[in-house]
């Protein structure tokens, strides 16, 4: 039977090594296990209203390091089950035999992981001194990974704030009341300016799923509440009588709808993605967020007016 552990310990230790490679280094940016763990995490915080919308980041990215780590220590917990006691060598004062072999091989895993090195409990077994070090260095190697992972993330979650400051300062110019009056360059500039940076948030948020988890107390440091007057300057360019501003304004509003659809592809439920409407898709992205959404003024009744 010692066979058995042993095969499901090496495969729960490449699922878990799986989940890092397609976290860290796939395209994709998301490991399957580590999904599960982020988006529990994010729909457990809805339970704590705003305040735990602010956490869910935080949590989600331990979460899915607690993954990471949790079938490592696992998987080799599952390799060691055989050889306890006999496979080992302990220190004087302790027993083997008075603690289950599970516990045993638990606790020589979960110290083997963090390199801590008690050396109370060594490996004495021939196959066991070749394969344990091993353990300890891919629990160096992912102490690392997740180290250069939350580094990685913050930089994309501060250019995604500087955007939402962006749009929010134009709308605090009322720059939608005076783009079409503006000279046709400085309007390009304005919408090229906000494609280019929304572009890189598109792929800041496809390379490191997790940060979609991160939210803002601050609603003019939030894209969510932000985008929408971006759309808005978006169609409002489309109507310029300046061609230069007209394809600013396309470009803009394509990037808008490529967020969306990112969106829509792994974060926004089934039920609101099922018409690709881009605007639904935002006011949901904002709800998610606990934001309100920026909104169109009403155009005035025609009939109210001549009355």
């Amino acid at each position: 039977m010692g066979w058995i552990w042993t095969v499901a310990g090496f495969a729960l230790i490449a699922i878990g090594l799986n989940e890092v490679f397609h976290t860290l280094l796939h395209p994709t940016g998301r490991g399957r296990f580590s999904h599960y763990a982020a988006s529990a995490s994010w729909a457990l915080s809805a339970r704590f209203g705003r305040r735990g919308r602010t956490l869910a980041g935080p949590f989600a990215a331990v979460a899915v390091v607690t993954v990471w780590a949790g079938f490592q220590i696992v998987g080799w917990t599952f390799v060691y089950v055989p050889y306890v006691p006999d496979g080992f060598s302990y220190n004087p004062g302790i027993i083997p035999g008075a603690y289950p072999a599970i516990l045993e091989a638990f606790y020589f895993s979960s110290v083997n992981m963090s390199t801590l090195g008690l050396g109370d409990v060594y490996p004495i077994d021939p196959w066991l001194r070749v394969f344990a070090p091993m353990q300890s260095l891919i629990g160096f190697a992912l102490l690392t990974a997740a180290v250069s992972w939350f580094i990685e993330l913050y930089p994309g979650l501060g250019r995604r704030r500087a955007l939402a400051l962006r749009i929010a300062l134009a709308r605090r110019a009322d720059t939608a009341d005076h783009l079409l009056d503006m000279e046709s360059a400085t309007s390009s500039a304005l919408l090229d300016g906000i494609t280019t940076d929304l572009a890189q948030a598109r792929v800041d948020v496809w390379h490191n799923a997790e940060s979609y988890y991160f939210t803002e107390d601050d609603p003019e440091a939030s894209l969510a509440a932000q985008l929408p007057y971006a759309l808005h300057l978006a169609r409002l360019a489309r109507r310029s009588s300046d061609r230069t501003v007209r394809i600013s304004g396309q470009m803009l509003e394509e990037a808008v709808d490529d967020f969306a659809h990112v969106l829509r592809g792994r974060f926004i439920p089934a039920a609101v993605a099922a018409d690709g409407d881009t605007d639904g898709t935002l006011r949901e992205y904002a709800r998610q967020h606990r934001q309100r959404p920026w909104q169109a003024p009403q155009a005035p009744d025609v009939a109210t007016e001549a009355s």
